[in-house]
């Protein structure tokens, strides 16, 4: 009986041992532009993973760049991080540019798949371009943070400065030989299956990378992040930006509708977050509003359409410089634009259309309602009588002698009678 224990316990203990001695890899994926949600969404994971004693922290990347503010907030948390970071650039026809590149620096580990590139980190100013001073100074500041990095972690301190410097851009190849990078990996797989025994710096001694039989587990953005991160994009913002500056309009115009006022309210606090990380022009955003202020004088005024198509006019112009930047994925893209206006103008001019067809209505109530209604004389008139018109019976009078009976026209009314006409 105890020989029986002994081997159970034995065969437990062979099981458990190497179960619990496997390590755990943290995938993080970044396939957006780098903003201030990217960097909490890996501030996060990096906390995330020092608690859980993760072996390592893989960052998936394929950016066009972002924010330095937020690219400098997750170098320093990946300098602070006491878990490994690797940063892959993947799938192939992927790319680490402009801030990515930086990051990419900084990681312990940093590879590439094939028909991936790096580089073109020169930085580039938001909104009214600086003069030629404090674009140098940019330059500078940026190329020494790139060098430093690149220093610390021992990559081609050169080609880091060219990379900010001349906006230079590598394959996976050349940044391999160029002692950019690290490793060249097909997949996932294989990058951790060559991290293996891959010795980083830590506290000042290498250390070896223990990832074999490693799990991987996804680090996904919560909720509320993942909807911050979309609104960050400038198309999105400038459909809430719209859809906001409409809403309130609308409530405006009819108080007490409530739900247009409680969109439009929302949309443009969303809209407001979003442009914090993107290059607004608030000459733009002011043509966007005059446009509307065109369609809704539209309304008021008999322009025969002029108003309308200056509101269009102003609302294109507006759109396109409302996001300046030579960066393509922090302006809003024609198709959006175009959408968005002929959206607006078509509803504005339908909106037109009928309050003009309201105002040609004859009025069905009232002093203006009553006349050229058509009756009957309930007794004769001469001159004087009843009729029946509009289900009512009224005093009447008339210029000409009317026979009970016959059909009766209103002509004119006058205090609580209405004057009247035979009808031939």
């Amino acid at each position: 009986m105890r020989l029986s224990l002994s081997i159970i316990l034995c065969l437990l203990v062979c099981v458990t041992v190497p179960a619990a001695e496997r390590g755990r890899v943290r995938v993080v994926t970044i396939h957006d532009p780098i903003t201030p949600v990217t960097a909490r969404f890996v501030h996060r994971t990096l906390r995330d993973a020092a608690r859980g004693g993760d072996s390592l922290v893989l960052v998936e990347l394929d950016t066009p760049g972002g924010l330095d503010t937020a690219m400098r907030e997750i170098v320093k948390d990946v300098f602070a991080s006491p878990v490994p970071v690797a940063v892959y650039v993947t799938p192939s026809g992927a790319r680490a540019a402009s801030a990515g590149a930086i990051i990419c620096l900084a990681a312990d580990v940093c590879a590439m798949s094939p028909g991936t590139n790096i580089g073109a980190a020169h930085p580039v100013s938001l909104g009214e371009k600086p003069d030629k001073i404090i674009e140098e100074k940019v330059v500078n500041d940026a190329e020494a943070y790139a060098e430093g990095i690149a220093r610390k972690r021992g990559r081609d301190e050169t080609l880091a400065r060219r990379m900010v410097r001349e906006s230079i851009s590598l394959s996976a190849d050349k940044a391999l030989a160029g002692k950019v990078i690290d490793l060249i990996a097909r997949d996932r797989a294989e990058l951790l299956q060559q991290m293996e025994g891959y010795r980083i710096m830590r506290g000042g001694r290498e250390v070896p990378l223990r990832l074999a039989g490693a799990e991987t587990i996804p680090a996904e953005m919560r909720p509320g992040e993942r909807m911050l991160n979309a609104i960050s994009n400038p198309n999105v913002a400038y459909v809430l930006m719209m859809l906001g500056t409409l809403g309130l309009f609308f409530e405006l115009s009819n108080p007490g509708v409530i739900l247009p006022g409680v969109i439009g309210g929302i949309s443009l606090i969303l809209a407001f977050f979003a442009s914090q990380t993107l290059p607004v022009n608030y000459t733009g955003a002011l043509l966007i509003l005059l446009a509307l202020v065109f369609f809704i004088a539209e309304i008021k005024v008999a322009s025969h359409g002029m108003l309308t198509v200056g509101g269009i006019i102003a609302m294109i112009f507006g759109s396109l410089i409302l996001f300046e930047s030579p960066a393509p994925y922090l302006r809003v893209s024609w198709s959006v634009i175009t959408v968005t206006v002929l959206t607006t103008a078509g509803f504005f001019s339908v909106v037109i259309a009928k309050a003009l067809r309201v105002h040609r209505l004859k009025p069905a109530t009232g002093r203006e309602g009553l006349l050229e209604q058509e009756g009957r004389a309930e007794s004769d008139i001469c001159p004087t009588g009843k009729v029946f018109v509009n289900g009512e019976y009224w005093d009447a009078w008339s210029d000409q002698q009317i026979a009970a009976g016959s059909k009766v026209t209103v002509v004119e009314m006058e205090g609580m009678r209405v004057k009247v006409r035979k009808m031939s």
